[in-house]
Protein backbone atom coordinates (compact mmCIF):
# COMPACT_ATOMS: atom_id res chain seq x y z
CA UNK A 1 0.00 0.00 0.00
CA UNK A 2 1.57 3.51 -0.91
CA UNK A 3 0.24 6.86 0.18
CA UNK A 4 1.71 10.15 -1.84
CA UNK A 5 2.22 13.28 -0.11
CA UNK A 6 4.17 16.01 -1.88
CA UNK A 7 6.97 18.35 -0.35
CA UNK A 8 7.43 21.79 -0.87
CA UNK A 9 8.12 22.16 -4.30
CA UNK A 10 4.63 19.70 -4.92
CA UNK A 11 6.22 17.72 -7.08
CA UNK A 12 7.42 13.75 -7.11
CA UNK A 13 10.49 13.25 -9.14
CA UNK A 14 11.93 10.02 -9.57
CA UNK A 15 10.88 7.15 -12.15
CA UNK A 16 7.08 5.93 -11.32
CA UNK A 17 8.07 2.42 -11.63
CA UNK A 18 10.76 2.57 -10.01
CA UNK A 19 9.16 4.04 -6.54
CA UNK A 20 6.41 1.63 -7.11
CA UNK A 21 9.15 -1.55 -7.54
CA UNK A 22 11.15 -0.20 -4.05
CA UNK A 23 8.05 0.59 -2.20
CA UNK A 24 6.54 -3.02 -2.45
CA UNK A 25 9.95 -4.48 -1.10
CA UNK A 26 8.55 -3.09 2.32
CA UNK A 27 7.33 -5.95 3.83
CA UNK A 28 6.33 -6.58 7.70
CA UNK A 29 8.03 -10.06 9.35
CA UNK A 30 5.46 -12.11 8.29
CA UNK A 31 6.11 -11.35 4.61
CA UNK A 32 3.37 -8.98 3.99
CA UNK A 33 3.13 -5.55 2.51
CA UNK A 34 3.21 -2.65 4.83
CA UNK A 35 1.92 1.15 4.64
CA UNK A 36 4.63 3.03 2.42
CA UNK A 37 4.42 7.09 1.95
CA UNK A 38 6.45 9.37 -0.58
CA UNK A 39 8.22 12.37 0.53
CA UNK A 40 9.33 14.96 -1.61
CA UNK A 41 12.84 16.06 0.26
CA UNK A 42 15.40 18.49 -0.72
CA UNK A 43 19.27 18.59 -0.98
CA UNK A 44 19.24 20.60 2.46
CA UNK A 45 17.18 17.56 4.04
CA UNK A 46 19.80 14.94 2.68
CA UNK A 47 23.30 16.32 3.65
CA UNK A 48 25.70 13.26 4.85
CA UNK A 49 23.69 10.63 3.35
CA UNK A 50 25.53 9.14 1.14
CA UNK A 51 24.29 6.52 -2.04
CA UNK A 52 24.77 2.56 -2.25
CA UNK A 53 27.34 2.02 -3.83
CA UNK A 54 27.62 5.09 -5.65
CA UNK A 55 23.86 4.26 -7.01
CA UNK A 56 21.02 6.45 -6.58
CA UNK A 57 19.57 4.61 -3.65
CA UNK A 58 20.07 6.60 -0.14
CA UNK A 59 19.66 4.27 3.13
CA UNK A 60 19.39 6.52 5.87
CA UNK A 61 20.98 4.75 9.46
CA UNK A 62 19.08 4.85 12.55
CA UNK A 63 20.20 8.30 13.81
CA UNK A 64 20.00 9.78 10.47
CA UNK A 65 16.28 8.16 10.01
CA UNK A 66 14.89 9.58 13.47
CA UNK A 67 16.78 13.26 12.78
CA UNK A 68 15.52 12.92 8.75
CA UNK A 69 11.57 11.64 9.34
CA UNK A 70 10.65 11.18 12.81
CA UNK A 71 8.76 8.36 14.13
CA UNK A 72 9.63 6.11 10.47
CA UNK A 73 11.20 2.74 10.60
CA UNK A 74 12.68 2.74 7.90
CA UNK A 75 12.63 4.94 4.76
CA UNK A 76 14.78 4.15 1.05
CA UNK A 77 15.82 7.85 -0.70
CA UNK A 78 15.83 7.77 -4.14
CA UNK A 79 17.36 10.63 -5.95
CA UNK A 80 16.78 12.44 -8.76
CA UNK A 81 19.82 12.92 -10.27
CA UNK A 82 23.48 11.40 -10.89
CA UNK A 83 24.65 10.29 -7.72
CA UNK A 84 27.99 12.34 -7.88
CA UNK A 85 28.95 14.33 -4.95
CA UNK A 86 29.79 18.05 -3.96
CA UNK A 87 33.54 18.95 -3.31
CA UNK A 88 33.21 18.48 0.28
CA UNK A 89 31.92 15.00 0.26
CA UNK A 90 28.08 15.89 0.50
CA UNK A 91 25.50 14.50 -1.77
CA UNK A 92 25.68 16.54 -5.19
CA UNK A 93 21.71 16.08 -6.06
CA UNK A 94 18.76 18.47 -6.10
CA UNK A 95 15.89 16.22 -5.16
CA UNK A 96 14.88 12.83 -4.11
CA UNK A 97 11.64 11.02 -3.21
CA UNK A 98 12.08 9.79 0.40
CA UNK A 99 10.20 5.97 0.65
CA UNK A 100 9.15 5.84 4.31
CA UNK A 101 7.28 3.60 6.39
CA UNK A 102 5.97 3.53 10.53
CA UNK A 103 5.40 -0.44 10.53
CA UNK A 104 7.59 -2.79 11.73
CA UNK A 105 9.65 -4.14 8.51
CA UNK A 106 12.20 -7.05 7.84
CA UNK A 107 15.18 -6.64 5.65
CA UNK A 108 13.59 -6.93 2.02
CA UNK A 109 13.57 -3.25 1.38
CA UNK A 110 17.21 -3.25 1.71
CA UNK A 111 18.10 -6.68 -0.16
CA UNK A 112 15.79 -4.64 -2.73
CA UNK A 113 18.33 -1.18 -2.61
CA UNK A 114 21.29 -3.46 -2.88
CA UNK A 115 19.50 -4.79 -6.26
CA UNK A 116 18.65 -1.61 -7.66
CA UNK A 117 22.92 -0.46 -6.80
CA UNK A 118 24.35 -3.06 -8.32
CA UNK A 119 21.94 -2.55 -11.71
CA UNK A 120 22.88 1.11 -11.81
CA UNK A 121 25.74 2.18 -9.86
CA UNK A 122 27.64 1.68 -12.89
CA UNK A 123 25.68 3.91 -14.77
CA UNK A 124 25.29 6.02 -12.81
CA UNK A 125 28.76 6.52 -12.17
CA UNK A 126 29.25 7.20 -15.55
CA UNK A 127 26.79 9.90 -16.49
CA UNK A 128 28.40 11.33 -13.53
CA UNK A 129 31.49 11.61 -14.71
CA UNK A 130 30.14 12.64 -18.32
CA UNK A 131 28.13 15.61 -16.27
CA UNK A 132 31.16 16.64 -14.54
CA UNK A 133 33.83 16.47 -18.37
CA UNK A 134 30.89 18.02 -19.76
CA UNK A 135 30.75 21.25 -16.79
CA UNK A 136 34.67 21.50 -17.26
CA UNK A 137 34.21 21.46 -21.25
CA UNK A 138 31.81 24.37 -20.87
CA UNK A 139 33.64 25.86 -18.46
CA UNK A 140 36.46 26.48 -20.69
CA UNK A 141 34.43 27.67 -23.54
CA UNK A 142 33.13 30.68 -21.25
CA UNK A 143 36.96 31.29 -20.78
CA UNK A 144 37.49 31.49 -24.17
CA UNK A 145 34.46 33.42 -25.53
CA UNK A 146 35.40 35.90 -22.85
CA UNK A 147 39.52 35.58 -23.70
CA UNK A 148 38.81 35.72 -27.63
CA UNK A 149 36.20 38.77 -27.59
CA UNK A 150 38.95 40.61 -26.09
CA UNK A 151 41.61 43.02 -28.40
CA UNK A 152 43.51 44.61 -24.99
CA UNK A 153 46.43 42.58 -24.45
CA UNK A 154 47.33 43.16 -21.41
CA UNK A 155 43.60 42.47 -20.49
CA UNK A 156 43.40 39.21 -22.19
CA UNK A 157 46.76 38.19 -20.04
CA UNK A 158 45.57 39.25 -16.92
CA UNK A 159 42.11 37.56 -17.57
CA UNK A 160 43.33 33.97 -18.69
CA UNK A 161 46.06 33.90 -15.62
CA UNK A 162 43.40 34.56 -13.40
CA UNK A 163 40.96 32.35 -14.92
CA UNK A 164 43.82 29.57 -15.00
CA UNK A 165 45.06 30.17 -11.75
CA UNK A 166 41.60 29.28 -10.11
CA UNK A 167 40.71 26.51 -12.09
CA UNK A 168 43.67 24.72 -11.17
CA UNK A 169 43.84 25.38 -7.68
CA UNK A 170 47.27 27.12 -7.62
CA UNK A 171 48.24 29.09 -4.64
CA UNK A 172 49.29 31.60 -7.58
CA UNK A 173 50.24 31.52 -11.17
CA UNK A 174 51.94 33.92 -13.42
CA UNK A 175 52.39 34.57 -17.07
CA UNK A 176 56.25 35.56 -18.31
CA UNK A 177 56.41 36.67 -22.32
CA UNK A 178 58.93 34.91 -24.06
CA UNK A 179 60.87 37.71 -25.40
CA UNK A 180 64.74 37.02 -26.90
CA UNK A 181 67.02 40.15 -27.30
CA UNK A 182 71.02 40.02 -27.89
CA UNK A 183 71.69 39.11 -24.68
CA UNK A 184 69.76 35.93 -24.88
CA UNK A 185 66.33 34.91 -23.56
CA UNK A 186 64.78 37.05 -21.46
CA UNK A 187 61.39 36.04 -19.90
CA UNK A 188 59.62 39.34 -18.78
CA UNK A 189 56.89 39.01 -16.03
CA UNK A 190 53.87 40.00 -17.50
CA UNK A 191 50.84 39.23 -15.30
CA UNK A 192 50.43 37.64 -11.75
CA UNK A 193 47.28 36.24 -10.15
CA UNK A 194 47.04 34.97 -6.49
CA UNK A 195 50.05 37.38 -5.11
CA UNK A 196 50.95 40.57 -5.24
CA UNK A 197 53.46 41.88 -7.78
CA UNK A 198 55.79 42.49 -5.07
CA UNK A 199 56.42 38.82 -4.55
CA UNK A 200 58.76 38.89 -7.60
CA UNK A 201 59.82 42.03 -7.24
CA UNK A 202 63.32 41.36 -5.20
CA UNK A 203 64.10 38.53 -7.90
CA UNK A 204 65.06 38.59 -11.59
CA UNK A 205 63.71 36.93 -14.76
CA UNK A 206 63.46 33.40 -15.39
CA UNK A 207 66.60 31.72 -17.41
CA UNK A 208 66.30 29.12 -19.66
CA UNK A 209 66.98 26.60 -17.32
CA UNK A 210 66.30 22.71 -17.45
CA UNK A 211 63.21 23.30 -15.62
CA UNK A 212 61.27 26.09 -17.60
CA UNK A 213 63.27 25.29 -21.11
CA UNK A 214 60.97 22.67 -22.16
CA UNK A 215 57.85 25.82 -21.49
CA UNK A 216 59.52 28.73 -23.33
CA UNK A 217 60.77 26.51 -25.88
CA UNK A 218 57.29 24.94 -26.53
CA UNK A 219 58.45 20.98 -25.50
CA UNK A 220 55.38 20.54 -23.89
CA UNK A 221 53.62 20.81 -20.71
CA UNK A 222 55.22 20.07 -16.96
CA UNK A 223 53.50 19.03 -13.97
CA UNK A 224 55.56 17.76 -10.73
CA UNK A 225 54.06 16.54 -8.16
CA UNK A 226 57.20 17.93 -5.66
CA UNK A 227 59.47 20.12 -8.43
CA UNK A 228 61.88 20.34 -5.69
CA UNK A 229 62.11 16.63 -6.11
CA UNK A 230 62.52 16.69 -9.80
CA UNK A 231 66.00 15.71 -10.68
CA UNK A 232 66.09 19.20 -13.20
CA UNK A 233 65.45 21.71 -10.54
CA UNK A 234 68.54 23.12 -8.59
CA UNK A 235 71.32 22.68 -11.31
CA UNK A 236 71.85 25.94 -12.58
CA UNK A 237 73.74 28.45 -11.24
CA UNK A 238 73.59 30.76 -9.12
CA UNK A 239 70.87 29.77 -7.38
CA UNK A 240 70.81 26.31 -7.91
CA UNK A 241 66.76 25.89 -6.57
CA UNK A 242 64.81 29.03 -5.96
CA UNK A 243 66.41 32.11 -4.92
CA UNK A 244 66.05 32.94 -1.18
CA UNK A 245 62.98 34.55 -0.33
CA UNK A 246 61.08 32.82 -2.90
CA UNK A 247 57.34 31.70 -2.72
CA UNK A 248 57.54 28.35 -1.98
CA UNK A 249 56.68 25.89 -4.54
CA UNK A 250 56.54 21.92 -4.66
CA UNK A 251 52.95 21.61 -6.91
CA UNK A 252 54.46 22.60 -10.42
CA UNK A 253 52.66 23.38 -13.37
CA UNK A 254 53.45 24.84 -16.63
CA UNK A 255 51.99 25.27 -20.04
CA UNK A 256 53.39 26.94 -23.06
CA UNK A 257 51.47 29.32 -24.83
CA UNK A 258 51.89 28.88 -28.81
CA UNK A 259 50.29 30.91 -31.75
CA UNK A 260 48.17 28.83 -34.06
CA UNK A 261 48.75 30.69 -36.90
CA UNK A 262 52.74 31.37 -36.67
CA UNK A 263 53.83 28.49 -34.19
CA UNK A 264 55.54 31.13 -32.15
CA UNK A 265 56.04 30.37 -28.66
CA UNK A 266 54.48 34.04 -27.05
CA UNK A 267 54.94 32.41 -23.31
CA UNK A 268 54.48 30.70 -20.45
CA UNK A 269 51.91 30.11 -17.80
CA UNK A 270 53.44 28.92 -14.20
CA UNK A 271 51.20 27.57 -11.48
CA UNK A 272 52.62 26.42 -8.09
CA UNK A 273 51.43 25.42 -4.79
CA UNK A 274 53.41 25.07 -1.58
CA UNK A 275 52.19 21.85 -0.86
CA UNK A 276 53.22 18.48 -3.02
CA UNK A 277 50.57 16.97 -5.43
CA UNK A 278 48.17 19.47 -5.99
CA UNK A 279 48.06 19.14 -9.50
CA UNK A 280 46.34 16.38 -11.52
CA UNK A 281 45.56 15.22 -15.38
CA UNK A 282 42.33 17.09 -14.93
CA UNK A 283 44.20 20.30 -13.80
CA UNK A 284 46.68 20.15 -17.08
CA UNK A 285 44.20 19.17 -19.18
CA UNK A 286 42.47 22.86 -18.17
CA UNK A 287 45.39 24.55 -18.12
CA UNK A 288 46.40 23.75 -21.58
CA UNK A 289 42.55 24.45 -23.04
CA UNK A 290 43.19 27.93 -21.36
CA UNK A 291 46.46 28.52 -23.12
CA UNK A 292 45.17 27.53 -26.43
CA UNK A 293 42.36 30.06 -26.19
CA UNK A 294 44.83 32.72 -25.04
CA UNK A 295 46.91 32.13 -27.75
CA UNK A 296 44.67 32.51 -30.00
CA UNK A 297 43.33 35.73 -28.20
CA UNK A 298 47.10 37.12 -28.55
CA UNK A 299 47.09 36.66 -32.03
CA UNK A 300 43.86 38.25 -32.60
CA UNK A 301 45.13 41.11 -30.44
CA UNK A 302 48.80 41.31 -32.14
CA UNK A 303 47.14 41.42 -35.44
CA UNK A 304 44.76 43.77 -34.03
CA UNK A 305 47.29 46.49 -32.90
CA UNK A 306 49.99 45.97 -35.93
CA UNK A 307 46.92 47.49 -38.51
CA UNK A 308 45.77 49.59 -35.61
CA UNK A 309 49.55 51.04 -35.58
CA UNK A 310 49.92 50.95 -39.45
CA UNK A 311 46.85 52.62 -40.65
CA UNK A 312 47.48 55.79 -37.87
CA UNK A 313 50.59 56.26 -39.06
CA UNK A 314 49.44 56.15 -43.00
CA UNK A 315 47.04 58.46 -42.21
CA UNK A 316 49.10 60.76 -40.29
CA UNK A 317 52.26 60.21 -42.92
CA UNK A 318 49.28 61.60 -45.38
CA UNK A 319 48.79 64.72 -43.89
CA UNK A 320 50.47 68.41 -43.93
CA UNK A 321 52.62 70.35 -41.83
CA UNK A 322 50.08 73.62 -40.75
CA UNK A 323 51.71 76.50 -41.98
CA UNK A 324 52.79 79.72 -40.54
CA UNK A 325 50.42 82.27 -41.49
CA UNK A 326 50.85 86.43 -40.61
CA UNK A 327 47.63 87.52 -39.24
CA UNK A 328 46.07 84.24 -38.22
CA UNK A 329 46.40 81.82 -35.30
CA UNK A 330 45.71 78.12 -36.22
CA UNK A 331 44.77 74.48 -34.43
CA UNK A 332 44.88 71.72 -36.48
CA UNK A 333 44.16 68.29 -35.30
CA UNK A 334 43.52 64.59 -36.65
CA UNK A 335 42.72 61.67 -34.28
CA UNK A 336 42.13 58.59 -36.15
CA UNK A 337 39.04 56.56 -34.68
CA UNK A 338 39.70 55.37 -31.03
CA UNK A 339 37.87 52.53 -31.89
CA UNK A 340 38.67 49.37 -34.40
CA UNK A 341 41.88 49.75 -36.81
CA UNK A 342 40.31 51.30 -39.93
CA UNK A 343 41.81 53.99 -41.72
CA UNK A 344 39.18 56.76 -42.45
CA UNK A 345 39.45 59.14 -45.32
CA UNK A 346 39.66 62.34 -43.29
CA UNK A 347 42.05 65.09 -43.85
CA UNK A 348 42.20 69.03 -43.70
CA UNK A 349 45.13 71.25 -45.23
CA UNK A 350 46.21 74.95 -44.77
CA UNK A 351 47.27 76.24 -48.32
CA UNK A 352 49.61 79.28 -48.39
CA UNK A 353 48.43 80.73 -52.08
CA UNK A 354 51.03 82.81 -54.37
CA UNK A 355 48.12 85.21 -54.00
CA UNK A 356 48.91 86.62 -50.26
CA UNK A 357 45.56 84.27 -49.44
CA UNK A 358 44.80 81.80 -47.60
CA UNK A 359 43.20 78.81 -48.12
CA UNK A 360 41.55 75.87 -45.74
CA UNK A 361 40.63 72.22 -46.72
CA UNK A 362 38.33 69.90 -44.79
CA UNK A 363 37.21 66.58 -46.58
CA UNK A 364 35.84 63.32 -45.75
CA UNK A 365 36.31 60.51 -48.44
CA UNK A 366 33.53 58.04 -48.03
CA UNK A 367 33.78 54.42 -46.25
CA UNK A 368 37.40 53.18 -44.44
CA UNK A 369 40.46 51.30 -45.27
CA UNK A 370 43.19 51.61 -47.79
CA UNK A 371 41.12 52.80 -50.51
CA UNK A 372 39.40 55.69 -48.90
CA UNK A 373 42.85 56.46 -47.59
CA UNK A 374 44.46 56.04 -51.32
CA UNK A 375 41.47 58.11 -52.56
CA UNK A 376 41.66 61.07 -49.77
CA UNK A 377 46.04 61.31 -50.55
CA UNK A 378 44.99 61.73 -54.45
CA UNK A 379 41.76 63.85 -53.56
CA UNK A 380 44.23 66.41 -51.02
CA UNK A 381 46.54 66.37 -54.06
CA UNK A 382 44.52 67.59 -57.15
CA UNK A 383 43.21 70.37 -54.57
CA UNK A 384 46.62 71.54 -53.68
CA UNK A 385 47.36 71.42 -57.05
CA UNK A 386 44.16 73.34 -58.56
CA UNK A 387 44.64 75.62 -55.10
CA UNK A 388 48.63 76.47 -56.15
CA UNK A 389 47.22 77.65 -59.87
CA UNK A 390 44.59 80.37 -57.94
CA UNK A 391 41.54 79.00 -59.44
CA UNK A 392 38.61 80.04 -57.24
CA UNK A 393 36.59 77.27 -55.05
CA UNK A 394 33.80 76.99 -57.43
CA UNK A 395 36.39 75.69 -59.99
CA UNK A 396 38.52 73.89 -57.33
CA UNK A 397 36.02 71.86 -56.42
CA UNK A 398 34.38 71.47 -59.66
CA UNK A 399 37.84 70.50 -61.19
CA UNK A 400 38.49 67.77 -58.24
CA UNK A 401 34.97 66.20 -58.82
CA UNK A 402 35.65 65.65 -62.97
CA UNK A 403 38.82 64.01 -61.41
CA UNK A 404 37.20 61.54 -59.15
CA UNK A 405 34.21 61.01 -61.92
CA UNK A 406 37.37 59.30 -63.84
CA UNK A 407 38.20 57.23 -61.14
CA UNK A 408 37.54 52.91 -62.53
CA UNK A 409 35.96 53.03 -58.77
CA UNK A 410 32.97 55.04 -57.73
CA UNK A 411 33.58 57.11 -54.77
CA UNK A 412 32.55 60.62 -53.40
CA UNK A 413 34.18 62.80 -51.14
CA UNK A 414 32.78 65.69 -48.69
CA UNK A 415 34.86 68.46 -48.60
CA UNK A 416 34.48 72.61 -47.47
CA UNK A 417 37.17 74.81 -49.25
CA UNK A 418 37.29 77.86 -47.79
CA UNK A 419 39.95 81.15 -49.13
CA UNK A 420 40.66 83.82 -46.76
CA UNK A 421 41.51 86.64 -48.65
CA UNK A 422 44.29 89.71 -47.92
CA UNK A 423 41.44 92.29 -47.45
CA UNK A 424 39.53 90.41 -44.68
CA UNK A 425 36.98 88.52 -46.76
CA UNK A 426 35.93 84.55 -46.85
CA UNK A 427 35.02 82.75 -50.35
CA UNK A 428 33.96 79.57 -49.36
CA UNK A 429 32.22 76.92 -51.67
CA UNK A 430 31.14 73.37 -50.25
CA UNK A 431 30.94 69.79 -51.45
CA UNK A 432 28.25 67.79 -49.37
CA UNK A 433 30.26 68.54 -46.11
CA UNK A 434 29.22 70.07 -42.57
CA UNK A 435 29.00 73.50 -42.44
CA UNK A 436 31.64 75.47 -41.38
CA UNK A 437 31.05 77.80 -37.88
CA UNK A 438 31.95 81.44 -37.99
CA UNK A 439 32.24 83.00 -34.52
CA UNK A 440 32.58 86.65 -34.91
CA UNK A 441 33.69 88.21 -32.08
CA UNK A 442 31.18 90.26 -31.19
CA UNK A 443 28.18 88.45 -32.48
CA UNK A 444 26.51 85.11 -32.32
CA UNK A 445 27.99 81.90 -34.51
CA UNK A 446 26.69 81.65 -38.27
CA UNK A 447 26.79 78.73 -39.67
CA UNK A 448 28.25 78.67 -43.42
CA UNK A 449 27.55 76.83 -47.01
CA UNK A 450 25.31 74.15 -45.32
CA UNK A 451 23.47 71.72 -48.29
CA UNK A 452 25.26 74.13 -50.90
CA UNK A 453 25.77 71.55 -53.38
CA UNK A 454 26.50 67.41 -53.70
CA UNK A 455 29.68 65.99 -52.75
CA UNK A 456 32.86 65.65 -55.05
CA UNK A 457 32.09 62.77 -57.73
CA UNK A 458 28.39 63.00 -57.46
CA UNK A 459 28.17 67.13 -58.30
CA UNK A 460 28.96 69.24 -61.09
CA UNK A 461 28.32 72.50 -59.38
CA UNK A 462 29.12 74.16 -56.50
CA UNK A 463 28.60 77.85 -55.74
CA UNK A 464 30.25 80.43 -54.51
CA UNK A 465 29.58 82.64 -51.38
CA UNK A 466 31.63 85.22 -49.32
CA UNK A 467 31.42 86.72 -45.78
CA UNK A 468 33.32 88.74 -43.87
CA UNK A 469 36.48 87.47 -41.92
CA UNK A 470 37.05 90.52 -39.75
CA UNK A 471 40.15 90.84 -36.68
CA UNK A 472 39.17 88.68 -33.71
CA UNK A 473 36.42 86.60 -35.75
CA UNK A 474 37.35 82.43 -35.70
CA UNK A 475 36.77 80.35 -38.32
CA UNK A 476 35.82 76.50 -37.43
CA UNK A 477 35.99 73.29 -39.86
CA UNK A 478 35.46 69.86 -38.61
CA UNK A 479 34.33 66.26 -39.95
CA UNK A 480 31.56 64.23 -39.02
CA UNK A 481 33.28 62.25 -36.67
CA UNK A 482 33.06 65.15 -34.15
CA UNK A 483 29.25 65.35 -34.02
CA UNK A 484 28.01 61.67 -35.31
CA UNK A 485 28.17 58.24 -33.17
CA UNK A 486 26.28 55.17 -33.41
CA UNK A 487 24.58 56.95 -30.54
CA UNK A 488 24.24 59.97 -31.53
CA UNK A 489 22.92 61.65 -34.70
CA UNK A 490 24.76 64.18 -36.78
CA UNK A 491 21.44 66.77 -36.30
CA UNK A 492 21.75 66.60 -32.21
CA UNK A 493 26.00 66.17 -32.41
CA UNK A 494 25.47 69.90 -34.32
CA UNK A 495 23.42 71.30 -31.45
CA UNK A 496 26.09 70.02 -28.60
CA UNK A 497 28.88 71.15 -31.16
CA UNK A 498 27.57 74.78 -31.04
CA UNK A 499 27.07 74.53 -27.66
CA UNK A 500 30.48 73.99 -27.05
CA UNK A 501 32.09 75.79 -29.31
CA UNK A 502 30.27 79.15 -27.77
CA UNK A 503 31.48 77.99 -24.37
CA UNK A 504 34.99 78.00 -25.85
CA UNK A 505 37.72 80.90 -24.26
CA UNK A 506 38.67 83.03 -26.98
CA UNK A 507 40.78 83.30 -28.44
CA UNK A 508 41.25 79.26 -28.42
CA UNK A 509 43.88 77.22 -27.90
CA UNK A 510 45.56 73.83 -28.36
CA UNK A 511 44.02 72.68 -25.00
CA UNK A 512 41.17 74.53 -25.05
CA UNK A 513 40.60 72.18 -29.25
CA UNK A 514 41.37 69.29 -27.12
CA UNK A 515 39.08 69.45 -24.43
CA UNK A 516 36.49 70.06 -27.19
CA UNK A 517 37.43 67.38 -28.77
CA UNK A 518 37.48 65.22 -25.48
CA UNK A 519 34.06 66.09 -24.07
CA UNK A 520 32.25 65.78 -27.29
CA UNK A 521 33.91 62.12 -28.12
CA UNK A 522 34.17 61.03 -24.92
CA UNK A 523 37.36 59.49 -26.63
CA UNK A 524 35.63 56.66 -27.79
CA UNK A 525 34.90 58.19 -31.19
CA UNK A 526 34.52 55.40 -33.52
CA UNK A 527 35.26 57.35 -36.72
CA UNK A 528 38.41 60.00 -37.35
CA UNK A 529 38.16 63.64 -36.37
CA UNK A 530 39.80 66.26 -38.17
CA UNK A 531 39.74 69.65 -37.65
CA UNK A 532 40.76 73.71 -38.34
CA UNK A 533 40.18 76.25 -36.05
CA UNK A 534 41.05 79.85 -36.78
CA UNK A 535 41.56 82.89 -35.53
CA UNK A 536 42.15 86.21 -36.85
CA UNK A 537 44.41 88.78 -35.02
CA UNK A 538 44.73 91.01 -37.89
CA UNK A 539 48.49 91.48 -37.56
CA UNK A 540 50.02 92.32 -40.46
CA UNK A 541 51.60 89.41 -42.72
Amino acid sequence: MIEERNGADGAIPGSDALLAALASAFTGPDGRPVPVERLVLTAGQLAGLRPVDGAGVLVPDAAQLAALLPGATAALVVLDGDGTENGDGSNGTQDAVALVTHAAVGRSHLLAAEAVAAATGGLRRAMGALRTEAAVIDALHSVGRRLTAQLDIGRIVQEATDAATTAVGAAFGAFFYNLVNQFGESYTLYTLSGVPREAFSRFPMPRNTEVFAPTFDGKGTVRSDDITADPRFGRNAPYHGMPEGHLPVRSYLAVSVISPTSGEVLGGFFFGHPEPARFTGRHEYVAEGIAGYSAIALDNARMFERERDFTRELSRSMLPETPTVPGLELVTRYLPAATGPKIGGDWFDVIRLPSGATAFVIGDVVGHGVTAATVMGQVRTAIRSYALLGLPPSEVLRHVSALLDSFTDSTFVTCFYAVQTPDDGLVYANAGHLPALLLRADGPIEQLGEALAQPLGVGSVFPERTAEFRRGDDLFLYTDGLVESRSRDVTEGLEWLLEAVAALPRPVTVESCDGLVAQLTGGTHDDDVALIYVHRTGEPG
